[in-house]
């Protein structure tokens, strides 16, 4: 019973930053980007060109739907049906919002925000907001879908990181976007010195979200060694084992002080739970002598996995 209702809520919290991840997402796009007329990246970029070019008739989340429908088939056979099924909720969800929220948040708010503030900030502003929504979601193990689904199939085969996979493909869609008319919102054709100022913009737009990506999941992924010094070391190594589930290892040590042996608790674990692991240790011994520090590249059970190309 205890462990399914960890897995029950463990999955409520995950579909809940799913949930907050889109709609960061969302907001980012209805705010700081569409009123601008701008284009980004994936396929919520190759909607906006498509909204442009039939003055709103056709609006982003009905392109969006529909490529990111042929996107998650493959994602189903190679990123297993958990994904699937997390990346449904999250397309799904986006689809929706990115129709119905063109008309909820008022215009005045726009203009304040948005609009009286220049195209440069809102490109800042909206890749930023963005890169957020989607580094959140695929932490929790979903995606907003499009490129991001592309990134993460090369990402689960090779060591190539999500955010470089994404600036590539968005480049040519950015680009494709000089080939169609692109009409403003109050119905005027935008001349061809503007687009091109526009395909600008969407080359910074698409270097934040992928550097905001980058650094979400580097931080999210962050590991910690932490070391225990402490004559409780034994009862320490238990609570570590059993309550949070890490390994531990015990080495044995010598104070050049004291000349005493002593046991140093040795455990890796992510960045997130540390302070978990500082609260027990001070619960058993407030004494403890802690030293934390950060580590990269650790690999093996609970943690990375090795990359080094298909599966023969």
């Amino acid at each position: 019973m205890n462990l399914f209702n960890k897995a029950f809520w463990t999955s409520v919290k995950e579909y809940a930053l799913i949930t907050l991840g889109v709609l960061m997402y969302v907001t980012g796009w209805i705010i700081f980007l569409i009123p601008n007329n701008m284009i980004g990246g994936g396929v919520t970029g190759l909607g906006s060109i498509v909204q442009y070019a039939t003055g709103g008739a056709v609006k982003i989340g009905y392109t969006y739907f529909v490529v990111n429908a042929a996107l998650l088939v493959a994602a189903l056979f190679t990123l297993g049906r958990s994904f699937g099924a997390k990346s449904v909720y999250a397309i799904l969800l986006t689809s929706v919002a990115l129709n119905v929220g063109q008309g909820i948040f008022p215009q005045e708010i726009i203009r304040l925000l948005a609009l009286d503030n220049g195209k440069l900030m809102c490109t800042f502003m909206g890749g930023i907001i963005v890169g957020v929504g989607i580094g959140l979601s695929i932490s929790q193990g979903g995606s907003t879908g499009g490129t991001d689904i592309i990134a993460l199939i090369i990402n689960k085969y090779r060591n190539v990181s999500p955010g470089r996979v994404i600036l590539i493909s968005d480049a040519v869609i950015i680009l494709s976007s000089l080939l169609v008319p692109s009409y403003m919102p109050d119905g005027t054709l935008m001349a061809w010195p503007d687009k091109i100022t526009t395909v600008v913009y969407g080359f910074i737009l698409i270097t934040i979200v992928s550097t905001v990506l980058d650094l979400y999941l580097s931080g999210s992924r962050q590991s910690v060694q932490i070391f225990i010094l402490s004559p409780k070391h034994a009862e320490i190594a238990d609570a570590i084992t059993r309550d949070l589930h890490r390994g531990v290892t015990v080495l044995t040590a010598r104070g050049w002080y004291t000349k005493q042996d002593t046991e140093v608790v040795m455990v890796i674990t992510r960045k997130t739970d540390l302070n978990v692991f500082l609260k027990y240790i001070n619960a058993i011994d407030p004494n403890a002598f802690i030293s934390v520090s950060s580590v990269t590249g650790v690999y093996g059970k609970g943690f990375d996995k090795f990359k080094t190309g298909s599966k023969k």
